[in-house]
């Protein structure tokens, strides 16, 4: 449809267009504004790139567009602006590969594996190994999670010391990023807390202690990121929380939140959620082991009762469509607040990274501990996995972390001398059969002041299996794999069986109610006794899962459609975005691979062709078979 000379196509009447306008693809729209500026006008017309988007995208029509955006807008951003070109495939790990984070700066992200290496990437094209560090000589089995702190100068990585097939040994290392020295080793027990930074120089980690049958008690430890101390009286570490955990529970996965304004008053009402239950799949030795013993495992069915929940577009509902997440109005509320705000922000926002891009260096002497302390005066939220019914984790808990400063100088408690007193006392005690001193650890009525209280538990009624933040720690979105409906658990060590799907959860973290879900988001096989951690990734625009059917998975959050899939040839550990550039995603799997994934928009940006390297593969109502990955 080129203008010719003596054409009378560009004199059509506005209506006329519009009729004819409706009938083209997106492509043929956006060539038609080429014609004359009356076909530029009406090829820009914003009814018809909604209705387009509908169409190709299949979203519910009951979903509006982004605040502050045109339909035009986002349909380009969802055809040229997601990650879906693979433009890297890196093969330094010679085993699974566990884990990717990135740095706040988003200049570098770290991966962990099972080959006991723990590798630090250049995140520019192409990407290039930075760092990689053995922890053999840790007597590491292998790493498992890493985190950047808030400067981007130190590396936390949490590893699994060698033992028994269900050891529950694990520790953290700090490195910093000047040479990748160690700063501290600390223990961390069970070692699926994975430990996590509560503020730039200070991290968390974990200790369980087992007091009696089928019940523990789970200490977190407030670390000093360095533990070199001018005097022996210099505090290093502090417990910051004893928990009491029943039927062979503990505390599992740990992170950090900030308290948004909102968040003051907490309800203390337990909401609890139940789920889909398939029968079992194959055991596969994929991911990393749990940490406690299961017993048998038995396959039942249920109704699920999250049934009522609408598919926003049953068109979705096939083998290649994941389906979507569904948000209530409470969040839609929010997030129109939200993007209305950050509208009339843009410019703030321009300037502000005109700033930061005239500083893109590191600087390693951007912290201190004066503005580390400043920092821990807010207070925070710990969030973390739990149970109060068997040992798989099927909680989440919150505890609100009051501000906390490290005293000057440590109380030195008892001498030596008299420790060894009381030491030859207990023997003593023993020896001469008087009743033990310790109290009854079965009945939490009677220590229950020896312990600190959970402020909050959502009972999500299935086996969590991962944990994303979004960026402004306004939500929280969780990985699950539900139990039977009305499952009856026999023995804390015999947990129900999980589905064969993992649903999304959504969480508020200023109202602490669930405000979305997805349903049968994407598979997972392996039952209780080898279930794993399937890490997701949040951004403002998207999130991202990986998978045990070999692939990682793309939404976007506003509209909840699954946006494209992208392939591996076994299981998707984990998926990260780059805070600084969300058209750029990382992920893992157990094929030994990392693989890295831009936008159609970045490779031409980088004078890319992106018909030279592989695909994702995008789902669209209108997507050629040519689309899929080659």
């Amino acid at each position: 449809m080129n203008e010719t000379e003596g054409s009378l196509w560009c004199y059509l009447p506005y209506p006329a267009l519009y009729k004819i306008f409706q009938h083209l693809t997106y492509k043929e729209l956006g060539s038609a504004g080429r014609v004359c500026k009356l076909w530029l006008d009406a090829s820009r017309n914003d009814l018809l790139w909604r209705d387009l988007f509908y169409k190709n995208f299949l979203v519910d029509k009951s979903v509006p567009v982004v605040a502050g955006k045109s339909w035009y807008e986002e349909f380009k951003r969802l055809c040229y602006k997601i990650p879906v070109v693979q433009t890297e495939v890196l093969t330094d790990h010679i085993h699974q590969v566990l884990h990717v984070s990135f740095s706040h700066n988003g200049k570098y992200f770290s991966t962990c594996s099972k080959d006991g290496f723990v590798s630090v990437w250049n995140s520019d094209y192409p990407a290039s190994i930075k760092y990689s560090k053995n922890m053999k000589h840790f007597k590491w089995k292998y790493t498992q999670y890493s985190q950047f702190n808030e400067t981007d100068t130190l590396l936390l990585v949490s590893g699994v010391h060698f033992g028994t097939t269900h050891s529950t040994s694990g520790e953290i290392a700090v490195f910093n990023l000047d040479g990748f020295e160690l700063q501290c080793r600390v223990v961390n027990k069970p070692y699926d807390i994975f430990g996590t930074w509560y503020s730039d120089q200070y991290l968390l980690s974990g200790d369980l202690h087992w007091l009696a049958h089928l019940v523990s008690s789970s200490h977190l430890w407030l670390n000093r990121a360095s533990q070199e101390a001018e005097s022996e009286l210099v505090p290093i570490t502090h417990c910051l929380f004893r928990f009491y955990n029943r039927n062979a529970s503990s505390i599992r996965a740990i992170m950090i939140a900030n308290c948004l304004p909102n968040s003051e008053n907490i309800s203390l009402e337990e909401i609890e959620y139940s789920g889909v239950p398939v029968d079992q799949g194959v055991i596969f030795e994929h991911g990393n082991p749990v940490s406690h013993r299961d017993m048998n495992n038995v396959p039942s069915s249920s109704k699920a009762v999250f049934d009522d929940i609408p598919i926003l577009n049953h068109a979705r509902v096939s083998s290649d469509f994941a389906n979507p997440i569904w948000y209530n109005s409470e969040y839609r509320k929010v997030e129109f607040e939200q993007s209305e705000a950050a509208a009339g922000d843009d410019s703030d926002y321009e300037m502000d990274q005109d700033d930061n891009n005239k500083d893109e260096g590191f600087d390693d002497d951007d912290h201190s501990d004066s503005s580390d302390e400043a920092e821990s005066l807010k207070d925070k939220y710990l969030i973390f996995t739990t149970g109060n019914k068997t040992y798989t984790p099927h909680q989440i808990g919150f505890k609100r972390i009051k501000p906390f400063v490290f005293p000057k100088k440590m109380d030195p408690g008892p001498s030596l001398k008299e420790r060894l007193i009381l030491h030859e006392q207990r023997k003593e005690q023993m020896r001469s059969g008087s009743p033990s001193a310790d109290p009854d650890w079965l009945d939490f009525d009677k220590v229950a002041d020896k312990f600190d209280k959970v402020d909050h538990l959502i009972d999500l009624h299935g086996h969590i299996v991962g944990m994303g933040l979004s960026p402004d720690h306004r939500y929280l979105y969780v990985n699950s794999r539900s139990w039977p409906e009305n499952y009856v658990i026999p023995n804390p060590l015999d947990p129900p069986p999980i589905a064969q799907e993992i649903d999304i959860h959504v969480i508020d973290l200023v109202t602490l109610k669930q405000v979305g879900t997805m349903l049968r988001a994407h598979k997972a096989y392996t039952p209780n006794n080898e279930c794993f951690f399937i890490f997701l990734d949040v951004c403002n625009e998207y999130v991202a899962s990986g998978a045990e059917d070999k692939h990682g998975y793309l939404w976007d959050r506003h509209y909840g459609v699954c946006l494209a899939k992208f392939p591996h040839q076994d299981v998707v550990n984990s998926v990260a975005f780059n805070p600084k550039d969300p058209e750029m995603l990382v992920t893992t799997s157990d094929d030994h691979k990392i693989k890295v994934w831009r936008s159609r928009s970045k490779m031409k940006q980088l004078g890319l062709d992106k018909r030279d390297f592989p695909m994702g593969i995008e789902l669209r109502k209108n997507r050629k078979k040519t689309n899929k990955y080659r």
